[in-house]
């Protein structure tokens, strides 16, 4: 390619003429294929394909107009160039073993959304975000509920998942799982979301059975000045969100911020619109305070208030032996944050923390109230030349109140619980800096399972810079909430003269919950591998065999005949530990960087469940739904594209495959983001979502009665302003 035109040669934004620019780039590319050995025909084909489309894009980009000399003189790196591979693996990260370390020193299954990631990927609340982890199903119920899990076992309450925010657990113990329609924050102040896919008791506690997710927001230094954001579209009805840093004096800096949105319904299968229209008004602040060259103190708090739509299809014992209802769910509530850290030298410090949170919601089939107080202390020091020690303390009361109704009640109606907890952690140097091993257990005490002991232990091989092996096993429980063993609640009612019920009468299905449940037990072997072959290509391969015991599932009791409020039939179904099994995965996930202004980054993973039932009296039906839930096979592919005079391109393909339960079927889909900064301080984006097909369903309720939508497709544009 002599140059970008006949007559003229045109300048790109690099400050390189558009010939050399391209000339340079392409051999860049071509010459990675010769680096990491690619020799194959197949492979040859595909990189020549990606050499052509980068080629073409480019060319045409750079082609469609001369840039003035303001734009070449302007040759700012952005934040895609500035972060290479080599920086990416460097990322300290905290939630493998509580303390910081290099991502690529973690004996875990670890993925990082930098907040890079969330921006170039044009996602508006976290849950979309979470898409980009290899490991994790992520799926719309409707609008404004999701089913999130990682390694199986999903839900609107997946209850193996522990999830944080600054360390501070929003883990319900109501249903075991996370109201993920409450979850949300200003994503410009996400600093990292951390995904460890697998047990993560040892440090964290019951729960963090098939993984732990752990969202860091940034420190209030690195959010000095203002930003305002806003943005509308078809689904997006309206969005908006401002904030403001300063400093109050040298050694302590503060942010406060504010946020609205307004989000559109989805489709029902009738092709009305749902009633899961979504509306939220979040604020809060954060103060950082360093007093001495030893301390560090940080205070942070919200609040929120949410409405949240909601199309019920709820049981009656009248005909038609259903009703439809149109409500909404209303969500309040609020916490508050205090951490002090203390060095006391350079292989020694300690942590105090405690939060307040509350949660609170009223809806037509149930009322509740959430409050935590968590105190939890831990330390770190070097025994020796060779041990590195951390051990801590922790206790938690939550206080649980509800309003029950003739669809759903506990009982009680209000619980306290007290739950103690303390860790220890040993990290072991068996030959140098080379070869590790990290053995801990933690141990809890509950008023609802009593003690659990779950330890772990994990083999860290690093010979080189580039290679990293490691393995573990970890035993991990998850503890019963006490919307497992109080609940009540009319699952439905079958009509009379059905095949299913020939009687007069009309049968109501209840669940009941179980006072006498034990703890669901796991016991993990992992085996994982990462690979750095050049400085612009990683491989991180990570495989898992887990064995589940005393599984949480419903037997069918006897059935009884009640005569009011009219004569009916009740059967119940009582939740008891009656299933074991296994699953194995394999995840896999790349990133590869053909270019400096051109990343891709792969993902895909493959899920195997095998569960049954531990006697021949009990049925296997909810083996069989369980299993049903989770998709075999996913797979995500992400291209980020920085072109001349400061645009932007990002793509982002998926595919999931279907859930037997529900019937819902594969799908594939297309986020797509052109962003452009005609200045520094001013970003303009437009984002294409669900691009291949008209509407789609995720998942099918598993609970409470909610009708699914589909998500359609959908469009919104986006300005952001810093000052």
């Amino acid at each position: 390619m002599k140059s970008c035109g006949n007559s003229a040669t045109f300048w790109n934004a690099t400050g390189r003429p558009c010939s050399a620019a391209f000339k340079e780039d392409f051999g860049d590319l071509c010459e990675r294929r010769r680096e990491i050995g690619i020799h194959s025909p197949a492979s040859i084909l595909w990189t020549m394909i990606l050499c052509t489309l980068f080629l073409a894009f480019s060319t045409a980009t750079c082609i469609a107009s001369a840039p003035s000399s303001l734009d070449a003189l302007d040759s700012t790196p952005g934040d895609l160039t500035a972060l290479g591979l080599e920086d990416l693996m460097n990322i300290e990260v905290i939630t493998a073993s509580r303390t910081n370390q290099k991502l690529s020193d973690t004996a875990a299954a670890i993925f990082v959304i930098t907040q890079e990631d969330i921006r170039r990927s044009g996602v508006t609340t976290i849950p979309e975000a979470l898409r980009m982890a290899p490991g994790l199903q992520v799926a719309h119920i409707d609008a404004n509920k999701w089913a999130i899990t990682s390694r199986g076992f999903a839900g609107r309450f997946a209850n193996k998942l522990l999830v944080l925010i600054d360390g501070r657990t929003i883990y319900s113990p109501l249903f075991s799982g996370v109201f993920w329609e409450i979850q949300d924050l200003m994503l410009e102040d996400i600093d990292r979301i951390e995904v460890i896919r697998g047990p993560g008791a040892a440090l964290w506690g019951a729960n963090a059975v098939n993984g732990v997710i752990n969202i860091i927001t940034k420190h209030s230094r690195d959010t000095q000045g203002g930003l305002v954001t806003a943005g509308y579209g078809t689904e997006e009805q309206g969005f908006g969100g401002a904030r403001y840093g300063g400093r109050i004096d040298e050694n302590t800096t503060y942010r406060v911020y504010g946020k609205y949105f307004n989000r559109g319904s989805f489709v029902e299968a009738s092709g009305r619109n749902g009633a899961d229209d979504w509306r939220a008004s979040r604020g809060g602040l954060r103060i950082d305070s360093v007093p001495s060259d030893r301390d560090s103190l940080t205070l942070q708090g919200d609040m929120f208030d949410s409405t949240d739509g909601v199309d019920y299809q709820t049981p009656s014992l009248f005909p038609p032996y259903s009703q439809e209802y149109r409500s909404d769910t209303l969500f309040n509530g609020g916490n508050v944050l205090a951490r002090w850290k203390r060095t006391f030298s350079t292989t020694s410090d300690m942590t105090l923390q405690f939060y307040y949170n509350r949660m609170a919601s009223e809806d037509i089939s149930f009322d509740a109230s959430l409050d935590t107080f968590d105190l939890d202390f831990q330390h770190q020091f070097k025994m020796n030349e060779r041990q590195q020690i951390l051990w801590g303390l922790g206790y938690r009361f939550t206080q649980e109140s509800t309003r029950n109704t003739y669809l759903l009640s506990l009982n009680p109606s209000s619980r306290n619980n007290d739950l103690f907890s303390t860790f220890l952690q040993d990290e072991i140097k068996l030959d140098g800096d080379q070869l590790k091993l990290i053995l801990g257990s933690k141990l809890e005490h509950d008023d609802i399972s009593g003690f659990q002991i779950q330890p772990n232990g994990r083999l860290l091989w690093t010979p080189d810079r580039r290679h990293t092996v490691w393995t573990a096993i970890s035993r991990a429980v998850h503890t019963p909430s006490i919307g497992e063993t109080d609940v009540s609640y009319l699952d439905r009612v079958i009509p009379p003269g059905t095949i299913i019920n020939p009687s007069p009468f009309p049968v109501a299905v209840s669940i009941l919950g179980n006072a006498e449940l034990e703890a669901e037990e796991l016991t993990a072997f992992e085996l994982g591998y990462r690979f750095q072959p050049t400085e612009r290509l990683s491989l991180d391969i990570a495989a898992f065999y887990n064995i589940y015991n005393n599984l949480i599932a419903g037997e069918v009791g006897k059935t009884r005949l009640v005569l009011t409020p009219l004569p009916h039939y009740v059967t119940s179904i009582l939740s008891e530990n009656l299933m074991d099994g296994n699953t194995c995965e394999v995840e896999i996930s790349s990133e590869w960087q053909p270019v400096k202004r051109w990343k891709l980054q792969g993902a895909y993973t493959f899920l195997q469940m095998n569960l049954s039932p531990q006697s021949t009296r009990t049925k296997t039906t909810s083996a069989v739904l369980i299993e049903g839930r989770s998709p075999r096979h996913q797979f995500s592919l992400r291209s980020n594209l920085d072109l001349p005079h400061h645009w932007e391109f990002d793509l982002w393909f998926r595919f999931v495959d279907s859930l037997e339960t529900g019937n819902v079927s594969s799908y594939s889909t297309i986020e797509a983001r052109l962003g452009w900064k005609p200045l520094k301080n001013i970003e303009i984006s437009i984002v294409g979502q669900n691009l291949l097909d008209d509407r789609h369903y995720e998942f099918v309720p598993d609970f409470m009665w909610s009708i699914p939508t589909e998500v359609p497709r959908g469009v919104y544009g986006k300005i952001t302003w810093r000052f």
